[in-house]
């Protein structure tokens, strides 16, 4: 299954708010509403679904996160919302000079993105703590990043992150703790989903 590339605002009013989808919000009351208690199946689909369109993800990659936080020490769960966390396009959504995963996809794939002063053009690549992230030294592309950073909220920076605003850099300090996701979601439900799949 290819990545999402329809109406936002229609994933946003069934799941709740995707804030690496889109910026918007639902509105209260817009959600669909469906008559009768869901089933475990429906649940599980919905948070998978949920997981899947926040990151901007096709289903054959979610899969492979699965597969790779369940051969992983830890909880399955939380290993793979770290995983997905560390990725750079969501690390550039987070440190505010993107405002959406999509966006910051775009600014990897046209190779405006430094990673410890080398170029990367893979949105997917794994950060690490210590990684140095910052914008080439063009105009051009600070332009591109300018607009978001004036507008992101501070405080809504994660604490395993640093942000140089004035210099275009951002710093990973940690892995990512669990409880400081900007999505609400409800890992296990995930797990459960893929559980037939993740079987050796």
């Amino acid at each position: 299954m290819s990545r999402y590339r329809g109406p936002r605002f229609k994933k946003i009013r069934r799941l709740g708010a995707l804030p690496g989808l889109t910026s918007k919000s639902p509105r209260v009351g817009s959600a669909f509403s469906r008559s009768g208690r869901k089933s475990q199946y429906c649940m599980r689909l919905e948070e998978k679904q949920k997981l899947r369109f926040h990151y901007g993800l096709t289903e054959r990659q979610l899969l492979k996160y699965v597969r790779i936080a369940a051969k992983a020490k830890g909880q399955t769960g939380q290993v793979l919302l770290q995983l997905l966390e560390m990725r750079l396009d969501n690390i550039l959504f987070r440190l505010g000079m993107a405002s959406t995963i999509p966006q910051a996809r775009q600014l990897v794939n046209h190779r405006h993105i430094l990673v410890n002063d080398r170029m990367v053009d893979i949105p997917s690549y794994r950060c690490k703590p210590r990684d140095l992230i910052t914008v080439k030294d063009e105009q051009k592309s600070k332009d591109m990043i300018k607009k978001s950073l004036d507008s992101f909220p501070r405080n809504n920076l994660p604490t395993h992150l640093i942000l140089y605003p004035q210099k275009y850099k951002g710093l990973v300090t940690q892995i990512i703790d669990s409880k400081c996701l900007g999505l609400k979601i409800n890992e296990f439900l995930v797990i459960e989903y893929y559980s037939r799949q993740t079987k050796t």
